[in-house]
């Protein structure tokens, strides 16, 4: 692994897990076009590779937690005081109790896809498919969202259990997660940035969890010795720097700007990653 790929791939990353364009997909697509151009078998996968995509989401899941601190330390505050108090009423301390549900959902659904997820990631074609289905839901929860008067900017129990339900069939690569939650909040008639902030935290337990658990299940810690470290270190750091940046503006875009602008760019790579992978 060079440092350039590293580098590239922790934009990528930065980039694409707060937008919604599917972070999953822009890995796959990129490791697989890498892989093509240097002429190697695409059904190869590496132990340092799988590890560099757990350090790139840990590096996402680090930008989140700066950028947000204020917000997480207000909620698990509410949180104590309501276990001390018994009284879940504010609603800081029912957010916890909401994330705290969707991660569980989100486990409960992600968890059977686990096997399907992991072998489209050598089969980017089915991947484009899935980016252009990501780019048509986008399309149908903006126009849905336009014929609303009122929006709420509050996350209640109906749209925090339904934005769970889609995080966890964005485990298939090609769904953007961030879209997907994005989406659903609009068609629970939220506006786009509460939509937007509640799915950033809703993110945290499950990338977490990810980094924490999966290197234990598919990584031979005797091959660590072997990885390039500087450009895993590298890659994470840009990832990290990418991902806070993007957090940043693209709340401020999506205050301003519907997410028509994104539905299109999944739908043409998505119809693009088909046609050059399936024919080319």
């Amino acid at each position: 692994m060079h440092i350039l790929q590293a580098i590239i791939m922790g934009i990528v990353q930065g980039l694409s897990e707060f937008l919604p364009i599917s972070s999953s997909a822009h890995l796959v697509i990129t490791s697989n076009l890498y892989k093509v151009l240097k002429g190697i078998e695409i059904a190869q996968e590496s132990s340092q590779e799988i590890f560099l995509d757990i350090m790139l989401h840990l590096g996402t899941l680090i930008a989140v937690l700066i950028f947000f601190r204020k917000d997480i330390l207000e909620i698990i505050k509410a949180f104590i005081n309501a276990i001390k108090t018994k009284d879940f009423s504010p609603y800081n301390a029912k957010l916890a109790l909401y994330i705290l549900l969707g991660t569980v959902i989100t486990v409960f659904i992600a968890f059977p896809l686990h096997d399907v997820a992991e072998t489209l990631v050598f089969s980017p074609a089915i991947v484009g498919i899935l980016l252009i289905l990501t780019g048509i839901l986008l399309f149908s929860a903006e126009a849905f969202s336009k014929k609303i008067a009122e929006k709420s900017n509050n996350i209640d129990l109906k749209t925090s259990i339904i934005m769970a339900i889609f995080q966890g069939i964005a485990a298939l690569p090609g769904f953007s997660r961030s879209g997907l939650t994005i989406a659903s909040g609009l068609l629970c008639k939220k506006d786009r940035v509460s939509a937007a902030k509640y799915s950033f935290l809703l993110s945290i337990p499950i990338i977490l969890g990810a980094s924490m658990v999966y290197p234990f299940i598919k990584i031979d810690i005797n091959e660590f010795n072997q990885y390039n470290w500087s450009a895993i270190i590298i890659g994470t750091i840009v990832s990290g720097i990418t991902g806070y940046l993007c957090i940043k503006y693209f709340l401020k875009f999506v205050g301003k700007y519907s997410l028509a602008f994104f539905a299109y760019y999944c739908i043409i790579i998505g119809i693009a990653t088909f046609v050059f992978f399936n024919y080319v």
